[in-house]
């Protein structure tokens, strides 16, 4: 498999529809065509949800940790099918599996997404992700999700 990272901010914006708020990869660190993605997340005080969950002691909430898995497991897709992104597609979950919270993610944490493919099929991903904080397990699912036509 051919070596597709790494990805700054301009070319993930060229991959992912998604746009503030809800944008949570700001880099790709390396991509292995139909196989794996490392990417980052750097978690800010400046984060819209943070007022709310929780103002006395912010953390980042379980449900956008998959979410940013997600969407490296769509940059994982688009790049491995030399596609991008556009007005005619959609890309959309269809399974979460196997989620688990480990560790609290909190402002200044910088959160590493690991997601390897496990299968393709008929239209459906599989992946497998891993969200960590200086190495230590914050969170992991196992995704599924699907390309349609808007």
């Amino acid at each position: 498999m051919s070596e597709l990272g790494p990805m700054d901010i301009h070319e993930i914006l060229q991959y992912l529809p998604h746009r503030y708020p809800i944008l949570l990869i700001d880099r790709v660190l390396s991509i292995k065509a139909n196989e794996r993605i490392v990417a980052l997340k750097n978690v800010s005080i400046n984060e819209p949800f943070f007022p709310g969950h929780y103002p006395h002691h912010p953390v980042m909430p379980g449900v956008l940790i998959v979410e940013a898995i997600a969407q490296a497991a769509a940059i994982l897709s688009f790049k491995s099918g030399q596609e991008r992104a556009d007005s005619k597609s959609v890309y959309y979950f269809v399974g979460i599996d196997g989620a688990r919270f480990k560790k609290p993610v909190s402002p200044g944490d910088q959160l590493h997404l690991d997601v390897s493919l496990i299968a393709k099929r008929r239209g459906l991903w599989k992946f497998a992700g891993k969200a960590t904080v200086d190495g230590v397990l914050a969170a992991e699912a196992e995704i599924m999700c699907t390309m349609r036509s808007a």
